[in-house]
């Protein structure tokens, strides 16, 4: 899952103009190995990858059309003398009726983790920045480059490392769920032979990056920026698979209508009718955005550019689709920092037609896009409602914004503009489209004080407040624990004041908290929240020369605006905070009992085991592998009604399959489950159910519906039944 993984923390901050450490040449990576003569069109694998798919975790007639297809791509393939032709066309069928598959359940929600650094389902560093998220059949691909410079940031990221922007390789990650990551292949690596004898060891600069498929050649083509022999322009990679060691197809220097070689920040996008786009802006200046069909024969040249924005430069172009409308969104131009969202929305049902005047997209100002840049976005069309994925880049080279290479948020549009929602953490349902705020989210916006890129006297999304004292009291500092920032609210004479900030929050109780440092003598140092109703909660700092944490519990909150206040008093002192956490600590989602899967009258058709790290209680029930080894909850229901079932369990098995089982209450059985692979033993995620329930005893059965049984089952939770 997209959760918090280590990183390296120090004392105290180096300074910005630290030297760069000696920079070790740059190893090259290996790719996995293929038969490309046993297999030149790539069908066989393909094949073999989609034979993994079970019937039932689909309905019945989206697996007929499937299965069909299916059938027809594996007669292809073991057909010596089929065509080239004949295999594209075999495998854009099967490709196009996967992408067609229906769950037969309604999903899981996963949590995705910001502000950290992330790691696949293997445990090791997800390296893949300027890229993006493509949907082949019904899987997700994820591609990107992976820099040099990654590794130093996430080695040791209190500082920056301007320049490491060696290519180490392009990984490409595959995913179901959007959340769970596994590691595939480095479609490129530095010796990947390029155009004039080069290869990606000789380019000065790759980067922004996408995949598309194309129907005529079958083949997959990656087209990223390259800057190479003196020349800027589009780099073509092509391979079979969407995991496939990829060739050089071709090198464009110059799109026709762009006044510049090559592009300045560039994406993929492709439309609802399988068309592929380039969404670009001119090298030089920026300053015009320009959308550019793929050749459809083979998806090696760009097409005439049509400009569909110009005004001020923008950089990290990108495109989503909701509701209809097309939008076109970028970044402000400094230099791969962050910066509120400047959208287009389009104004005709063509992607290359009329759009807007510029706006800033709603939910990105008060912390520049949750400290980001534009990345790239990826649209889910869910079972119940259609979200946009925005996926916004941290680049450790030149920025040093904070923890993590890449934050993802929801976009989702309610009223007349789509909303950027900034959480840090938030979970979401890859089949239903659905997300909700994770229970562990801190509400508070730019906590870390690292949007604003330069040392500023209003810092983004707080409000100064002046009591007595002079006109400025208030500025950014070196940031607790290595961070670039901090707020500070001070001066060398008599002052009061401080900042706030006005948010929205759920009732609940909550826990406020922050790292702060003191100097002089202050006769207040405080951080208050006061909710909707006005009542308000003080967390006193003491004095205290070094960063110290400090925090305050319990703190009931009613819905609605809050507001955060950080405030200071002195004759001749300083308070500086950082790290500001206002987070929910009475759970998101109400459970009203627990029953553990090793506690009778639980029954596990197989042992009790604990083994796996990660389980609640005493152990967890790991079932027979066998078709019906069922495990069973008998649960109280206080009124009849529907009721919540939340199961959590986890599925390592190697082979990256899911476990579908049948959801048998009080004897009967109610519907199917999916238990979708987790990356490992000890990583456990909740199925959430729905099921009739009776007043009094209930018994609640998984019966695997495979003979690979069940996966491991650590608890049931059961949400109070409504009538």
């Amino acid at each position: 899952m997209l959760t918090p993984q280590s990183a390296t923390a120090v004392a105290q901050p180096a300074a910005h103009n630290a030297p760069a450490a000696e920079v070790a040449p740059v190893a090259e990576e290996t790719q996995v190995v293929e038969d490309v003569a046993a297999d030149p069109h790539g069908l066989k694998k393909t094949v073999a990858d989609y034979r993994t798919r079970v019937p039932a975790e689909y309905t019945t007639e989206s697996w007929k059309s499937f299965a069909e297809a299916l059938t027809t791509a594996d007669d292809i393939a073991k057909n010596a003398s089929a065509s080239g032709t004949e295999a594209a066309a075999a495998k854009t069928a099967l490709v196009d009726a996967a992408g067609d598959l229906e769950a037969a359940d309604e999903g899981t929600f996963q949590t995705i983790t910001n502000n950290t650094f992330w790691n696949d389902t293997s445990g090791n560093p997800i390296y893949s920045q300027g890229g993006g998220v493509f949907k082949f059949g019904d899987t997700y691909y994820w591609y990107g480059v992976h820099y040099r410079g990654a590794e130093s940031y996430r080695a040791n990221p209190t500082r920056k490392y301007d320049g490491e922007v060696s290519v180490v390789s392009i990984p490409v990650y595959s995913s179901r769920d959007l959340v769970n990551w596994k590691f595939e292949n480095r479609v490129a690596t530095r010796s990947t032979a390029i155009h004039n004898g080069n290869t990606l060891a000789s380019t000065g600069w790759l980067g922004r990056l996408g995949v598309s498929y194309n129907e005529s050649t079958g083949k997959y083509v990656l087209a990223t920026q390259a800057y190479v022999g003196g020349a800027h322009g589009v780099l073509f990679l092509q391979g079979n698979t969407p995991t496939a060691n990829f060739t050089h197809g071709y090198f464009q220097g110059q799109i026709v209508n762009s006044p510049t070689t090559g592009t300045g920040d560039q994406t993929v996008f492709t439309d609802d009718d399988g068309k592929d786009y380039l969404i670009f802006s001119n090298r030089e200046g920026r300053s015009r955005g320009f959308v550019a069909k793929f050749r459809e024969s083979d998806s090696l040249r760009i097409e005439p550019g049509v400009e569909i924005r110009r005004g001020d430069g923008r950089e990290g172009n990108a495109m989503f689709k909701l509701d209809g409308k097309y939008y076109h969104a970028a970044s402000a131009l400094h230099g791969w920092n962050t910066s509120v969202n400047y959208v287009n929305e389009s104004t005709s049902g063509n992607v290359q037609g009329s759009y807007s005047s510029e706006f800033v997209l709603p939910g990105t100002e008060m912390d520049y896009s949750h400290v980001t840049q534009t990345g790239f976005f990826v649209t889910v069309k869910g079972t119940k409602q259609n979200t946009v994925i925005y996926a916004g880049d941290r680049w450790a080279d030149f920025a040093w914004n904070g923890i993590g290479y890449n934050q993802w948020v929801p976009i989702t549009k309610t009223g007349a503009r789509p909303q950027f929602h900034s959480v840090s953490q938030w979970q979401f349902n890859a089949t239903t489209g659905e997300w909700r705020v994770g229970p562990d989210n801190n509400y508070v916006l730019n906590p870390d004080f690292q949007a604003d890129r330069i040392t500023v006297s209003t810092l983004t999304g707080w409000t100064n407040f002046r009591e007595s004292g002079p006109t400025s009291i208030v500025t950014n500092v070196a940031g607790a624990n290595g961070s670039r920032f901090a707020l500070q609210v001070g001066a060398g004479q008599s002052f009061a004041g401080g900042v706030r900030q006005r948010i929205t929050v759920p009732a609940g109780n909550y826990r406020m908290s922050l790292f702060a440092r003191t100097s002089g003598s202050l006769s207040a140092a405080q951080m208050t929240v006061t909710d909707a109703a006005g009542a308000s909660r003080t967390l006193d700092v003491p004095a205290s020369s070094g960063w110290t944490r400090r925090e305050l519990a319990n703190i009931p909150l009613t819905a609605g605006t809050a507001t955060v206040t950080i405030r200071a008093a002195s004759g001749n002192g300083y308070l500086a905070v950082d790290q500001l956490g206002l987070v929910r600590t009475d759970g998101a989602t109400p459970v009203g009992q627990r029953y553990e899967a090793e506690t009778s009258p639980a029954v596990c058709q197989g042992t009790i085991e604990s083994n796996q790290a990660g389980f609640t209680g005493t152990g967890f029930c790991n079932g027979n592998a066998a078709v019906g080894a069922y495990a069973q909850f008998t649960v109280n229901a206080a009124q009849a009604g529907t009721a919540t079932l939340g199961v959590r369990f986890a599925n390592g098995h190697s082979s990256g399959t899911s476990r579908p089982a049948n959801l048998v209450v009080n004897g009967s059985v109610v519907g199917t489950v999916t238990f979708e692979p987790t990356g490992a033993w000890t990583t456990w995620t909740t199925k959430t159910l729905i099921a009739s329930l009776n007043t009094g005893g209930n018994t609640i059965r998984l019966e695997p519906a495979t003979s690979d049984g069940l996966p491991n089952i650590d608890h049931l939770d059961l949400a109070g039944a409504t009538g």
